[in-house]
């Protein structure tokens, strides 16, 4: 079997469950078939989802010499990140926390037998 070819975008300013609205669509799809969803997809995580598969599809033809035409998505998840606490100041001085998550995306490219 070919190797898996793996690519990882940390730290993304975009809450996980967002991002995985999205990698739920490509996930096991052909690159092509994933390139076309993500760029009609009308959500924030799709760039970023995106930008992680053509890094794995380059890794995958650059240092391995595999033929992007028969690549496919053979894994593809989304981990919650570091959370920033940030304060956002009310009335009677109250304070309300705000927490802004980050996600840490994995796409990982095969080829077709």
């Amino acid at each position: 079997m070919a190797q898996e070819v793996k690519a990882t975008a940390k730290y993304i300013r975009i809450a996980p469950r967002k991002v995985r609205i999205v990698m739920n669509l490509v996930r096991g799809k052909s690159v092509a078939d994933a390139l076309a969803i993500l760029k009609f997809t009308p959500k924030v995580g799709a760039d970023a989802v995106e930008k992680v598969l053509r890094s794995a599809v380059a890794n995958a033809e650059n240092n391995f010499d595999m033929d992007v035409d028969r690549l496919f998505i053979s894994s593809a998840f989304v981990d919650q990140g570091p959370t920033l606490k940030r304060i956002h100041p009310r009335s009677r001085g109250q304070a309300f926390k705000i927490l802004k998550h980050t996600s840490h995306i994995t796409v990982a490219v095969n080829e077709k037998e």
